[in-house]
């Protein structure tokens, strides 16, 4: 049986007593309250905790290898760094924090406006596949875990929704480079253990020509979500082939991959966080990535907050993002939940719309209900308006596998609205 070495979540590396790839856990939470701090939920009420504080690890300018993990001292506790410890020295970047002490924001702070007109035309339901990628492959999953592959790195961590049987076998699971253990709920801190060797919590990462960092947080992510190529692959197409500049919002931007994609195709972008350490590893990876110069506003704010004042200011965006999640915080101690508030925003992010808009793409996780309740208040809020609403969920198709064998795991419900039907 190979050595096992565990990753804590204060970052300390050391033996561990079981081989965690041969364990199996006793159960699962499937459901509990979102994570503070811009916490990011998953699928048919699974929440997808972003990691609370300050992203781990050194800067990126310790790694010396493409495409190698870098390597954290075992014993020792990994030292929280944000952007400023990378060194990189942005041009034309700003990175803002706004917000006051005010109360928390637990009513709507203008009334929510009733738009006259026919419904936009639908297209239900739609599923938008991720496939392989060179920087991403679904592996195989089952007994409620999955196996992925992100860069060089292979991962099992748990999935509620993998009701099957494995596909692979034992043996290649136990191969993975790095197994997430111990808490496994998806509000609870766990740990990482690693079957042969130790490994620094950090890697450098690559989808559609944007490096970033990849990270073992003690919440299971790994700093990305790669469903959201579906929709990211959408907007690079759309800024390309769009005459004259395009101003982006991504709202909930955690850490920055959707920002830095928009940014590379020629965008302007503006990307909203209520987390500074969501912020500081953006810009980590902004550095890493080499777009230090391109036009990328970082704003840490609560979003409605945020929202509100540009609607105020009268600033305008032709393509909005959002990604909220079930329940969350901003900095001052906002309060953000989904039901209560996403009719609010939505109807702002319309507000915020130039005369000639690209789209309005939202995305929702962990909420106990079917996509066509976003579908519709999507249509409703864009009555009047004429487009298309398409909506229904993003998935994960297992790769390596025949038409037939390779499972489609679901991850989150969508809806998304363009100007032309």
């Amino acid at each position: 049986m190979a050595d096992c070495y565990v990753l804590t979540h204060n970052g300390s590396i050391g033996p561990c007593k079981n081989n965690p790839n041969r364990s199996r856990v006793a159960s699962r939470k499937r459901q509990k309250g979102g994570q503070t701090g811009g916490a990011n939920v998953g699928a048919s009420g699974r929440s997808r905790a972003k990691p609370r504080g300050k992203p781990q690890g050194k800067g990126p300018t310790s790694v010396k290898a493409a495409g190698k993990i870098r390597p954290t001292p075992r014993g020792t506790a990994a030292k929280a760094t944000g952007a400023k410890a990378t060194g990189a020295k942005a041009t034309g970047v700003r990175v803002t924090t706004t917000g006051d002490d005010s109360a928390s924001l637990a009513h709507p702070a203008r009334p929510l406006r009733r738009h006259a007109g026919a419904l936009p035309a639908e297209h239900v339901p739609l599923i938008l596949e991720t496939g392989a990628d060179p920087g991403y492959e679904l592996l195989d999953s089952g007994d409620a875990e999955k196996l992925e592959r992100y860069g060089s790195l292979t991962v099992v961590r748990p999935e509620a929704q993998a009701l099957w049987p494995r596909r692979r076998g034992e043996t290649e699971w136990a191969l993975a480079d790095a197994t997430f253990t111990g808490n496994t709920d998806e509000d609870g801190a766990g740990r990482w253990a690693f079957g042969r060797e130790p490994l620094g919590e950090t890697w450098p990462m690559n989808l559609m020509g944007v490096d970033f960092w990849g990270r073992l947080t003690s919440f299971r992510h790994v700093g990305v979500f790669p469903e959201q190529l579906a929709h990211w692959r959408y907007m690079a197409e759309q800024i390309r082939t769009r005459q004259g500049p395009v101003r982006v919002l991504n709202l909930f931007g955690y850490t920055g991959v959707a920002t830095l994609i928009g940014a590379q195709a020629g965008a302007e972008v503006t990307h909203v966080d209520a987390s500074k350490k969501a912020i500081g590893w953006a810009r980590e990876n902004q550095a890493l990535a080499g777009l230090d110069r391109k036009p990328i506003r970082w704003i840490c704010d609560d979003a409605m907050k945020f929202l509100l004042r540009e609607e105020r200011r009268g600033h305008h965006y032709d393509l909005i993002l959002t990604d909220p999640p079930k329940f969350g915080r901003g900095p001052n101690g906002e309060v953000w939940q989904l039901f209560d508030h996403l009719p609010l925003m939505l109807d702002l992010c319309r507000a915020l719309l130039t005369p000639r808009p690209i789209g309005l793409v939202l995305t929702a996780y962990s909420i106990r209900a079917s996509f066509y309740s976003i579908h519709e208040l999507m249509r409703e809020t864009m009555r009047g308006a004429g487009g298309l609403v398409e909506s229904g969920e993003l998935v994960l198709r297992e790769a390596e596998a025949g038409p037939q064998e390779a499972r489609t795991l679901s991850t989150s419900l969508f809806s998304r609205w363009t100007p032309d039907g």
